[in-house]
């Protein structure tokens, strides 16, 4: 009966509180809330503006009084008080058409490779948001967990996600992290070498949103069947007028070759540390990669090719870490074997 009257009052939350997008998942809904991680303040008040999509509009238009910021970095916060702001803004939107009586339970989910000085920033950002209690899971584990690998059976199972901040290699086993590699070059990086390419190349200088689009419809990590162009628009550096130009998939393909070699690099590093008997069940089952950048083209025909294993894409990679955690606010023993 307890348990009947908790679950209709309570109110817990699972979190992907990611560089690039946060998402909310509260438990019975499932996925109620899917955010850019962006805050505008007003720079003579230091009150919020806008936070998440409308925020984002903001990014590089915004007049000199809003400044609209992007409070997380690699995974991590990088903004302690415009991170507690955006979380209870997120937790005010996810309530607002429905009273709670208690404080939310909430998990997020954080990088593998998170400090100790990381951890309780993310924990006392959450609280002073309004959490009562705060759980933190590895990235890598939930994404795992929101895939439906067997993370709990003594079987080797490999991910591979690729985030806004961080790219999170590991390998889990009997509901742990056996090895995992955690790179802070992802998503945001592509975007950074994509900048630096047209600038130097064309000495043109384009915004990161441009740079985010240029990714998304023609960045490639292998070579495609059919050449792909984009007409991009930005500043000449040289005359200091608007230009545009039409920029090819091979070039933002040669623009990203370092930031997929890294990738690359720490999914071989996880394989060369994997136990030989964990190595067997990971070349019959192969490796699962979540994330949004395992949606740029041809980055599973590269992983296949640099690794030699099966290579699966995840049904719903922009969910899979959120799925995850939701999952374990509903598995209390599996979340006090995982919980940091």
């Amino acid at each position: 009966m307890f348990n009947f009257f908790w679950d209709l009052f309570s109110s817990d939350l699972a979190i992907d509180l990611g560089t690039a997008n946060t998402l909310v998942h509260v438990k019975g809904q499932g996925i109620v809330l899917r955010e850019p991680s962006v805050v505008a303040i007003n720079t003579h008040t230091e009150e919020v503006q806008a936070v998440g999509e409308e925020a984002k509009q903001m990014l590089g238009r915004a007049p000199g009084s809003i400044t609209a910021i992007r409070p997380m970095k690699d995974g991590v916060i990088a903004h302690f008080e415009v991170t507690e702001k955006m979380i209870s803004n997120f937790i005010r939107k996810v309530h607002n058409n429905r009273k709670t009586l208690v404080r939310p339970r909430v998990v997020i989910a954080v990088p593998s490779g998170i400090t100790q000085v990381e951890k309780r920033a993310v924990r006392d950002s959450t609280v002073s948001a309004g959490a009562r209690e705060v759980y933190l899971i590895e990235e890598p584990m939930a994404a795992a967990i929101g895939v439906d690998l067997p993370v709990q059976e003594p079987t080797g199972n490999m991910i591979i996600d690729i985030g806004g901040g961080t790219t999170e290699v590991a390998i889990i086993s009997m509901s742990g992290i056996v090895f995992s590699k955690s790179v802070r070059i992802a998503g945001d990086e592509m975007d950074e070498a994509i900048v630096n390419y047209v600038k130097k190349k064309y000495n043109l200088l384009i915004g990161e949103r441009t740079a985010e689009e240029v990714k998304i419809q023609i960045g490639s990590a292998y070579p495609l069947k059919k050449r792909m162009t984009m007409e991009v628009k930005g500043r000449d550096l040289v005359a200091g007028i608007p230009k545009t130009l039409l920029i090819s998939d091979e070039e933002v393909r040669e623009a990203l070759t370092e930031t997929f070699g890294t990738i690359v690099e720490a999914v071989k590093i996880a394989l060369e540390r994997t136990p030989p008997e964990l190595a067997a069940d990971i070349v019959d089952k192969g490796v699962v990669v979540a994330g949004g950048g395992s949606l740029i083209k041809g980055l599973d025909t590269l992983l296949k090719e640099a690794t030699g294993l099966p290579i699966t894409l995840a049904v719903d990679p922009l969910s899979a870490v959120a799925l995850g955690a939701g999952k374990v606010l509903s598995d209390s023993k599996l979340l006090r074997k995982i919980a940091l």
